[in-house]
């Protein structure tokens, strides 16, 4: 199964990158909030969450320069791609906070996520909350192989894989997605700068 999911990555349109990337940000920022982190870092981790795939992005042009499909290098590709977006940003001037978040997004809480195994508080708090939006946003949407999941499922799905997050972060999500059904979620004012980079 997480070799299905993973082949398939870097085969989605640049415009269902950036919808993923948007709902993500929505959700981190919340977060973000729920835990009363400081506002500037909320809006970092806002940018953060738009920003997370763009290493995959950069990979996807990659790929579509090659003469035949990806079929064995896939996995390989996809786990590089955390890396790939924070060369990407540091390059940009993107802050560390943003950086070390798209870099270590896919950090598991016990250790067993990649680029680097990191585990438990070694992870940025940036990280660990995108981990969790990362995954909740992608169960929700459809997906080359699967359709949606509704969000109750999707939760149930992540209860199952619990040790991959900070159960603080995750008491959070939950809180917001449950506790508050009203609350309106809407992105904080990011914007375009002439070049194409998010500020």
């Amino acid at each position: 199964m997480e070799y299905e999911n993973q082949k398939h990555l870097l085969r989605y349109s640049l415009s269902e990158q950036l919808t993923h990337g948007m709902q993500v940000s929505n959700l981190a920022h919340e977060i973000a909030r729920e835990l009363e982190l400081p506002e500037e870092e909320c809006h970092e981790l806002a940018v953060a969450g738009v920003l997370h795939d763009i290493g995959k992005v950069n990979l996807m042009h990659e790929a579509e320069l090659q003469s035949h499909p990806l079929v064995v290098e896939e996995m390989k590709y996809v786990r590089m791609h955390p890396q790939k977006g924070y060369q990407i940003l540091k390059q940009r001037g993107y802050s560390d906070s943003i950086c070390e978040s798209v870099l270590y997004h896919h950090e598991n809480y016990d250790g067993s996520g990649y680029p680097y195994n990191l585990e438990g508080l070694n992870i940025p708090v940036g990280a660990r909350i995108l981990r969790v939006c990362d995954v909740f946003c992608a169960l929700i949407s459809d997906r080359p192989y699967r359709s949606a999941f509704p969000p109750e499922s999707a939760v149930e799905l992540m209860i199952d894989e619990i040790k991959n997050y900070d159960m603080k972060v995750f008491l959070a999500f939950m809180r917001v997605i449950h506790d508050n059904p009203d609350r309106e979620i809407r992105l904080p004012e990011i914007t375009l700068d002439v070049r194409g980079e998010l500020r």
